[in-house]
């Protein structure tokens, strides 16, 4: 017998134009709580809009996003603070601020949201850098750091808040296929560690199928395919063969 889950994110035929351009034009989706769901897809398609409108920095012109089943639109204000308090996000460029250290870009999310300080906050991030080994370089500016360095700098101001929801934009963008796959096992390790739910918009296919539990793919303004990552492996959709094939070629030109 099948066991129905329910989801912890839901979209519900979402639209969301920007000056008269349709990027999500019905848009159902589902995640589900304590996985990782990879949203796949050409670029510029509007992926990233739809993570957005995840943690409210869009509204769907029409259609719901719920949470724990309940729409966001009908929430109050204290519920809608309460479910952000449970979100990081980890963004394409890792939007490190150059005129603070790494120590204190880590720190930010916890003084902002007042989680710690004094003692308890400088326990709590140097904690977390030393999960990611990168305890050594507290002291340095970002412009001092490499790419994958950077990543990593990201990825525990993402983690210090100890969220149950984590949003990775693109998060090996830029970075060479080694610094690529030692980003995606730290995401792996972290969400296996920790237990929060990931939700990643990324186009690297297949390193993406070996940290994810489930693959959502965006074309023409809906999501094509929902499922786990070999249903999508040998799924024959046309728009979806045709995605991996390119990808495919990409990778071994590159």
């Amino acid at each position: 017998m099948t066991v129905m889950r329910t989801p912890l994110i839901q979209f519900d035929q979402v639209f969301k134009s920007f000056g008269g351009k349709s990027v999500l034009q019905g848009v159902d989706l589902e995640i589900f709580a304590g996985e990782t769901t990879t949203i796949i897809g050409k670029s510029g398609i509007g992926k990233s809009v739809l993570l957005k409108h995840i943690i409210g920095l869009l509204a769907p012109d029409s259609g719901r996003v719920l949470f724990d089943g309940r729409p966001l639109a009908q929430m109050s204000g204290s519920q809608l603070r309460a479910i952000k308090t449970q979100c990081s996000y980890m963004f394409q460029n890792s939007a490190l601020f150059d005129s603070l250290t790494v120590f204190e870009n880590i720190a930010l999310p916890l003084k902002e949201r007042r989680l710690a300080k004094g003692a308890g906050l400088s326990a709590r991030v140097r904690s977390t850098m030393a999960q990611l080994d990168i305890a050594e370089i507290e002291n340095n500016y970002p412009a001092q750091l490499s790419g994958g360095m950077k990543k990593r700098v990201a990825l525990a101001r993402a983690l210090v808040t100890e969220p149950s929801i984590v949003l990775f934009d693109e998060p090996t963008t830029g970075l060479d296929p080694v610094r690529k796959n030692a980003v995606h096992r730290m995401i792996a390790e972290h969400q296996h560690r920790f237990g929060f739910t990931g939700i990643m918009v990324s186009h690297e296919i297949p390193d993406v199928f070996h940290i994810s539990q489930r693959i959502a793919m965006l074309e023409g303004g809906r999501i094509i395919f929902q499922g786990a990552c070999r249903e999508l492996q040998t799924s024959q959709h046309p728009a979806i063969r045709a995605f991996i094939d390119n990808t495919a070629v990409k990778e071994r030109i590159a």
